[in-house]
């Protein structure tokens, strides 16, 4: 990702997993954190998480859930095509900007 530049993908988009102990599994986007280039996916990079119980009714032990993937490791799911694609950026005829599926030029957004 070059630095000062969007990522090529949003909250609730399907993406792929590239790279990493996750390789070849997909998900849906639950956060983007652009200040590190992460990316929180629904049951992906999940992590055991041991806590203490807290004041009032906080229950400790082990809880999992997801932990941040850099965006590199991902690749965003055509919705046509319906695998990973790389993403290009194109205008509409009403001079806004839409993401484009590299392989069918089919609009993402």
């Amino acid at each position: 990702m070059a630095v000062g530049q969007g990522l090529p993908i949003k909250k609730n988009d399907l993406v792929a997993v590239i790279a990493g102990k996750d390789k070849g599994k997909r998900g849906k986007i639950v956060k983007v954190i652009p200040k590190t280039t992460r990316v929180l996916v629904e049951k992906v990079n999940m992590v055991k998480r041991h806590t203490k119980p807290g004041h009032g009714s906080k229950q400790g032990g082990i809880l999992e859930r997801e932990n941040p993937i850099h965006a590199s490791n991902l690749m965003l799911v055509c919705n046509h095509c319906d695998r990973p694609v790389r993403v290009g950026v194109s205008r509409l005829a009403n001079s806004r900007k839409a993401r484009v599926c590299k392989k069918c030029g089919e609009v993402v957004d």
